[in-house]
């Protein structure tokens, strides 16, 4: 059975960065990743790599950023006064918030604190980053009813309600 619009679709994946450094992978995590195809539940470059795919199918692909996270805007990351974040006793690198924005609610990372000045940014930690995949195909079927409705996968590897 191929990969197309409407399948569930089981991979294995290692993602590593330029260097070759490992970011994430499912092989340490020991399960596969579960996605519906064609509902955006991946990046768009990895699902148009799967499409046509098969069980079994074993491959490598370099995700652009514009068909990954997105590209790295210097605009999204802002200096903001510490007063900004009234009620939060320590800040630190890598603590994550969400904040209302002219573009609805955005994820916001603090990347330095210096006395009264925080840094923030708004990009995904891997915008502007090429994404290496290793992927292992293991199994693909077609979706039920209620996983169309939802826009993901039920079950093992997917959601559960």
């Amino acid at each position: 059975m191929q990969i197309s619009q409407d399948m569930v679709v089981s991979i294995h994946y290692t993602l590593t960065d330029k260097a070759g450094e490992t970011i994430d992978s499912s092989v340490e995590h020991g399960e596969p990743l579960a996605y519906l195809h064609g509902h955006g539940n991946i990046v768009p470059g990895l699902e148009n790599a799967l499409t046509g795919k098969t069980i079994g199918d074993k491959f490598d692909v370099s995700v652009e950023p514009a068909e990954g996270y997105g590209e790295h805007y210097a605009e999204l990351v802002q200096q903001v006064p510490r007063e900004a974040f009234e009620g939060v006793e320590h800040l630190e690198p890598g603590m994550q918030f969400q904040a209302d924005t002219g573009m609805g609610p955005r994820l916001f990372t603090i990347t330095e604190v210096n006395g009264d000045t925080v840094t923030v940014d708004g990009n995904h930690p891997l915008a502007g980053e090429v994404l290496n995949f290793a992927i292992e195909v293991t199994a693909v079927r077609a979706a039920s009813e209620e996983e169309l409705s939802h826009g993901h996968v039920h079950g093992e590897g997917g959601h559960h309600h």
